[in-house]
């Protein structure tokens, strides 16, 4: 292998000859006419008139070679089940699901909404959409009515997937009752919705919409479904993440590039070698659930392990028992994770056979030196940070230790990974940093294979949202703060937006607000982030009531705390959750009106919020101190 700098600057000066190397990786039913279509900026068309299907490569074409691996392992300790699929199992049950659906009228284009935990059906539903050509949207299992209805509206599935209900914590939730309510809510009715009965609902929810999948996957149980050969550029999911705005954004992917970018990352950044076994402890409603639990490692031949529950139940050694039962060789999980699990009792740790476990790779949110320091002494084993988005669907700061083992620096997730023109901008001028100076991290067009091709049926918002807030650039904005030193190591910082980062789930602070101020006592409200050392960020409210002279008791308070902890819970879910919900007199604000969330953060962080000489008033501050002080004392 060339150097890690060689590597990078060939796939920046010359992507076309880098990324058509690194096509053959896949399997192309016809090949593509060109690599690279930039005649429209700043969208990017890869592997143009190439067609292909990411459930063939992903399945169907390691049935020769590897018919009787497991592709599947599915733990659950919540339910104590645990089912092994192999290739050849996992190939039939994707086909009895896709003529499920194709049955229910589904067809290449089409959406699916896709309202299930982390069951196998999940997988299946998932990769049988892919071989239909169908268009999948995953909304993580435990968004709330509203949110789901939100999705429902925007990507208009002709089918919903669900099921009764999901477990985390010992606690069974509801599936129905939710997409009840938010079918109910939506404009837009999909014709069908298919339930997957695990019979862990206490109360039966006999709708007439629903459809059972058992009785069907009976009927089409030999099924074999042909795979539609898709243009490389045609969708392949719709994944919504939050932004500054409550309308969130549908990230569109397409097939072609989205595949090429996560077989070439098993190799130069996971490592993964055909016949080894993945375990990514996230949830499938994810990014990282979609690229490295489901379609990375089946693009590359390993077997991927699939777990619902926590990592705490029954005990703090729970995934370590997994790693020595399934022999797992890589894993990846957040760092959040692994400071919950740093509370544990350490001989948990030693209990397990940890041998077979070559890697140990973190993302979601910024991973701190303690933290890093201690998982890394406490398996011995490398411990590989990497930073990316929703958006880029997979790394884009790694140290790349299949292209060359370069040494880790802790507080960084690395250096900028093949195919990424990364750069850090000044914020108000646009112009390039020096080392040490924080900078906003932007990525040059176009954008490597496999990240987002538009925003799902709004390719203005892509632009705006996107690609034109650096002054004088024409870059993708992460929105993320960062600073690179010399060797071109990268440190995130935080956001330059109103997005926060809880246990590595993006929420825009917007959502929060809005749900509280549905709430018919608050007139206003500000919710910022806040460094947290468990969730890495909290979301902290701060509210403005309309008649304060009614909650003047410290009961009164807390109740209506309580209460507007369920509003936010009813609308978003507990993700959405606030840490804590204060209430002020006034809200710090610009003259112009603009809410000073920076201000507050600081604030609440223990920093002083520095000069502001455009503060409406002063006193303001003042108010979110006291509020501060309360919580402390």
């Amino acid at each position: 292998m060339p150097s890690y700098r060689d590597f990078h600057r060939r796939s920046i000066e010359d992507p076309e000859a880098f990324w058509r190397e690194e096509a053959k990786r896949i399997h192309w039913e016809t090949p593509f006419d060109t690599v690279l279509d930039r005649s429209n900026p700043p969208f990017a068309r890869w592997f143009v008139g190439g067609r292909t299907n990411l459930c063939h490569n992903a399945v169907d074409r390691h049935l020769a070679d590897r018919p009787q691996q497991n592709a599947l392992i599915y733990v659950s300790t919540e339910t104590g089940i645990e089912r092994r699929y192999t290739y050849t199992e996992l190939h039939a049950e994707i086909n009895r699901m896709a003529a499920v659906m194709r049955s229910l009228g589904v067809k290449r284009g089409d959406r699916v909404l896709i309202y299930l935990p982390m069951i196998p059906e999940a997988v299946f539903a998932m990769l049988a959409c892919a071989r239909l050509g169908a268009i999948h949207s995953v909304v993580f299992g435990g968004f709330a009515a509203p949110n789901l209805a939100a999705r429902i509206d925007d990507a208009q599935p002709v089918l919903i997937v669900t099921a009764d209900a999901g477990a985390r914590g010992g606690k069974v939730i509801d599936y129905t009752p939710l997409v009840d309510e938010a079918l109910a809510r939506a404009t837009h009715k999909p014709p069908h919705v298919l339930l997957i009965d695990r019979q862990l609902a206490p109360e039966r929810l006999n709708a007439s919409y629903l459809i059972d999948y058992e009785p069907l996957r009976e009927q089409f149980f030999d099924a074999h479904v042909p795979c539609e050969w898709l243009e490389s550029n045609e969708p392949s999911y719709v994944l919504y993440t939050s932004g500054t705005t409550g309308r969130p954004k549908g990230v569109q992917r397409d097939v072609g590039g989205y595949a090429v970018a996560l077989a070439a990352s098993m190799k130069y950044i996971f490592e993964g070698r055909p016949g080894d076994t993945m375990f990514t402890a996230s949830d499938i409603g994810w990014v990282v659930g979609h690229s490295y639990i489901i379609y990375a490692p089946l693009l590359a031949g390993l077997t991927t392990v699939m777990y619902e529950g926590t990592p705490v139940r029954p005990d703090g050694g729970v995934w370590w028992r997994l790693v020595e039962h399934h022999r797992i060789n890589l894993m990846f999980t957040a760092p959040t994770a692994i400071r919950v699990l740093k509370k544990q009792d350490p001989a948990l740790l030693k209990q397990s056979d940890l041998s077979s476990l070559r890697t140990l790779f973190l993302a979601g949110e910024p991973l701190d030196e303690p933290t890093a320091s201690w998982i890394g002494d406490a398996l011995g084993k490398p411990i590989v940070d990497n930073y990316w988005q929703t958006e880029t669907g997979w790394p884009m700061l790694a140290i790349q230790r299949g292209v060359e083992v370069l040494p880790p620096k802790l507080g960084s997730p690395g250096v900028p990974v093949y195919g990424y023109d990364l750069t850090l901008l000044n914020e108000d001028t646009g112009e390039p940093c020096a080392p040490g100076e924080k900078g906003v991290i932007t990525l040059g067009y176009p954008l490597p294979p496999g990240c987002m091709a538009t925003v799902w049926h709004d390719d203005a918002r892509f632009i705006d949202t996107y690609w034109s807030s650096v002054p004088n650039q024409h870059v993708y904005s992460t929105f993320d703060w960062g600073v690179q030193d010399e060797d071109g190591y990268v440190t995130i910082l935080g956001r330059t937006d109103d997005v926060i980062n809880i246990a590595g789930h993006r929420l825009g602070t917007r959502e929060i607000e809005e749900a509280l101020s549905s709430h018919t006592a608050v007139a206003e409200v500000a919710v910022v982030g806040v460094a947290d050392a468990l969730k890495g960020q909290v979301a902290l409210a701060f509210v403005v009531l309309r008649d304060a002279g009614g909650y003047a008791t410290d009961e009164a308070r807390r109740t209506l705390e309580t209460d507007l902890v369920k509003t936010v819970d009813r609308q978003l879910g507990a993700i959405a959750r606030p840490a804590r919900v204060h209430v002020v007199a006034i809200l710090p604000k610009t003259r112009s009106g603009k809410l000073l969330r920076r201000a507050i953060a600081a604030l609440a962080e223990g920093r002083e919020p520095g000069d502001l000489p455009t503060i409406e008033d002063p006193a303001a501050l003042q108010q979110v101190r006291e509020a501060l002080d309360t919580q402390r004392s």
